[in-house]
């Protein structure tokens, strides 16, 4: 699953790059929640928790159904 998830971030990024971010993938627990650092511009946006919710989260669980949910570490 890690491999598939990468595959997603890659095409995720250029978006975020675009405005100055990025997204890393830390982990993914045991039952499936992906967790990301977002970088850059996206580390500190207002908007940040609309972007991992509205776009990474929802374009990563459409490609990836096993995918519980998409949360933001540290």
């Amino acid at each position: 699953m890690r491999e598939q998830v990468e595959e997603v971030l890659k095409e995720i990024r250029p978006m975020l790059q675009s405005d100055g971010g990025d997204v890393e993938l830390v982990d993914i627990t045991p039952d499936n929640v992906v967790q990301v650092r977002l970088r850059g511009a996206c580390g500190s946006c207002p908007g940040a928790l609309m972007t991992l919710k509205g776009g990474i989260e929802r374009i990563m669980k459409a490609r990836i159904p096993a995918v519980a949910s998409v949360e933001s570490v540290r």
